[in-house]
Parts: C-alpha cells; sequence; structure tokens
C-alpha cells in the first residue's frame, strides 16, 4: 500500500453560507474531490478554515435553529440556540456542520482532527 498525500487547503470563511462551506470542508475532509477515491480508505486533505468568526446565515438560522440533545438521565432534553454558541466559539458551529456531514463511522473521528477553524 502507497503513502498517502495530503494536500493542505485554506479556506476564508468570511462572507460564506454555513451549510455551503461545511459541504465543501466535508468533501476535501472525505477525499471525495481525489480520483482515487474510495470509501473505506481516509484519503482526504487536511483542511484549514479562516474567518470562522464571519461566516453568513441564511434565513433566520442564526436565531431559530437550536442543537438539541439528551443526557439520558430523566429530564435530561438539553437545548442550546446556534447564535449563543456562535458567540462563544465560531469554530463549534462550523465543527458541527461538518460533523453531520461526514460518514458515521471509525473514519470520522480521524477525518475531522484533520479541520482546524480560526475565528
Amino acid at each position: 500500500m502507497e503513502p498517502i498525500e495530503r494536500k493542505t487547503h485554506q479556506i476564508d470563511a468570511a462572507g460564506k453560507i454555513l451549510g455551503r462551506l461545511a459541504t465543501q470542508v466535508a468533501i476535501l475532509l472525505r477525499g471525495k474531490n481525489v480520483p482515487t477515491f474510495r470509501p473505506n480508505i481516509d484519503a482526504g486533505a487536511n483542511v484549514e478554515v479562516i474567518n470562522a468568526s464571519k461566516i453568513k446565515f441564511s434565513g433566520k438560522k442564526l436565531q431559530q435553529k437550536e442543537y438539541i440533545w439528551h443526557t439520558n438521565y430523566p429530564g435530561g432534553l438539553k437545548r442550546r440556540k446556534v447564535k449563543d454558541v456562535f458567540v462563544l466559539d465560531p469554530a463549534a458551529v462550523l465543527k458541527t456542520a461538518v460533523m453531520g456531514m461526514l460518514p458515521k463511522n471509525k473514519l470520522r473521528s480521524r477525518m475531522i482532527k484533520r479541520l482546524k477553524v480560526t475565528a
């Protein structure tokens, strides 16, 4: 098996819409833009995203969208608005969007480690 050559892509997030940017990043992390793509091999690139604090949201997503999770304890349903998370850590919003677009298997944790986001 030959070693994988990983390119480094730098993306400027200023003025880009969250979902479209996350799609671009997920494709690069997964390696679907490479002609030798195979779904069982992690051959994606390294991705650096800059200016994450200048991401745009389409529609009313910034005010209305919520992250919902459950703690598995009775009455443990938790909610947090995207607006609140974005103020604290803009990188977390982008990482969460990209995580949802990557395959839910053992390769996902390796792929997301190659994503570097700076505000």
